[in-house]
C-alpha cells in the first residue's frame, strides 16, 4: 500500500492549518506541560524492581526459580527502554540537556543499548515515517518490508522472505542480541568521536559487571540459561511493542512530499486498551498522537487521542487504531504479502540429491 500526492495543492494547505488549530488545541488544554512526578515515580519503581529481582536472584540460589528472575529483568529492562525513548522525545523534562543524561544513563548503562545510535536513527525515522530513502526502519535487513527489496532476495533468502511473517515473532526473540550488537558495531565505527568512545567504554564494563555478577550467582549451565531468557524476553518485548506502530501502514515512495499531519497520521496505527495497553507498551499505543507530539509526556495522550480523533475526522484524514492481537496479524499478513515478490529460486541440495 503506497501514498501519492494526487491531491491538490489547495488541500494540503488546508490539512498543514488545520494542524496548526490541533496544535494550539493541544497547547489550550495543557497537554504538553511536563509530568516529572509520573516519570519519577515509574522509575523509582522500576529501579526498585531490578533491586527486587537481584535480591530475588541472590535468595533462590542454584534454583530453576532463577529463570523467573530473569524474565523479569527483561521486562523491566524493556520497560526502562520505554522511558529512555521518552527522554530522548524531551517528553520527561523541560530541559534537553537533562532529558539527554536520562536518556543516556538509562539506555547505557541500564539497557546496554547506545543512546547515540538510537538517537540518530529514531529521529531519521520520525522526520519520514515509512518513507522509501528516508525510513531507516524500513530499510531491508533480515526483513524486506516493501516488495521492490523482496524482489531481489536470492536463494535461501528468497526462501526465507516468502515465509517472512511466520518467523517474524520467533527471531524477536534474538531481537535483544541483535539491538546489543547493533550499538557496539555503531560504536566502533564512529569511535574517534569522544561522547562515542564513552559510550563503548560503558556498555564493555557493563557487560563486564553483568555477566560477572550471573556466573558468580549461578552454575554453569543456568547461568547460560539465564542469559539467553533475560535477552529472549527483551528482544521480544521491544519488537512486539515497536511492531505494530508502522508495519503494514501505507508507504510513502520517494517523490511524495505530505504534509505533516497526514503523514504522521497515515502512516502511523494506534492499539486500543486504555490504561492496561499504556502500561504494557509504554505509551507506545498511541503512537498517533507520539508522532504529532512527540514532545507530549505520556500521561497526557490519552486525552490528546480524543482531540485528534475528532480533528481527524473532521479533516477526513483516515485515523488507524486497533487492538494488540489483530495489529499483530496484520504486521504478520503484511509482510508475508510483500514476502510474495521474493523469486522462488531456493533448491535445498539434498533433496535435489534425492530425485
Amino acid at each position: 500500500m503506497t501514498l501519492d500526492a494526487s491531491s491538490p495543492a489547495r488541500a494540503a494547505n488546508r490539512v498543514t492549518q488545520s494542524y496548526t488549530a490541533l496544535a494550539q488545541q493541544i497547547r489550550i488544554a495543557g497537554l504538553q506541560s511536563r509530568t516529572g512526578w509520573f516519570y519519577g515515580l515509574l522509575c523509582g519503581g522500576l529501579l526498585i524492581g531490578l533491586a527486587g529481582t537481584a535480591t530475588g536472584v541472590i535468595l533462590l540460589g542454584h534454583s530453576w526459580l532463577q529463570l523467573l528472575m530473569a524474565a523479569a529483568i527483561g521486562v523491566l529492562l524493556t520497560q526502562l527502554a520505554f522511558v529512555g525513548h521518552e527522554a530522548s522525545h524531551r517528553q520527561v523534562l523541560t530541559s534537553g540537556p537533562a532529558n539527554d543524561r536520562i536518556g543516556w544513563v538509562l539506555a547505557t548503562v541500564f539497557v546496554g543499548i547506545s543512546y547515540s545510535w538510537w538517537m540518530n536513527k529514531h529521529n531519521r525515522h520520525h522526520g519520514n515515517p515509512n518513507k522509501l530513502g528516508k525510513d531507516p526502519d524500513i530499510e531491508v535487513d533480515t526483513f524486506s518490508f516493501v516488495e521492490e527489496d523482496a524482489a531481489g532476495r536470492r536463494g535461501l533468502m528468497a526462501w526465507f522472505t516468502r515465509r517472512q511473517g511466520l518467523f517474524f515473532f520467533p527471531l524477536l526473540l534474538l531481537e535483544g542480541v541483535n539491538l546489543h550488537l547493533k550499538s557496539v558495531v555503531s560504536l566502533w565505527k564512529n569511535r574517534a568521536d569522544k561522547g562515542q568512545r564513552l559510550e563503548l567504554v560503558v556498555l564493555a564494563l557493563r557487560l563486564v559487571v553483568y555477566l560477572a555478577a550471573v556466573f558468580w550467582f549461578l552454575p554453569l549451565g543456568m547461568d547460560f540459561a539465564f542469559i539467553g531468557l533475560q535477552l529472549a524476553v527483551f528482544g521480544l518485548y521491544m519488537g512486539a511493542t515497536f511492531a505494530p506502530n508502522h508495519i503494514g501502514m501505507p508507504i510513502v515512495p520517494r517523490d511524495v512530499k505530505l504534509d505533516f499531519l497526514t503523514k504522521q497520521v497515515r502512516t502511523s496505527r494506534n492499539v486500543s486498551g486504555g490504561w492496561w495497553a499504556t502500561v504494557l507498551m509504554g505509551g507506545l499505543n498511541y503512537q498517533i498522537e507520539h508522532h504529532l507530539f512527540p514532545a507530549m509526556p505520556r500521561p497526557h495522550l490519552a486525552a490528546a487521542r480524543r482531540l485528534v480523533r475528532e480533528h481527524c475526522r473532521i479533516s477526513d484524514v483516515p485515523y488507524a487504531e486497533t487492538n494488540l492481537i489483530v495489529a499483530w496479524g496484520i504486521v504478520i499478513g503484511y509482510l508475508n504479502q510483500v514476502g510474495l515478490a521474493a523469486k522462488d529460486t531456493f533448491r535445498c541440495p539434498i533433496a535435489a540429491q534425492l530425485r
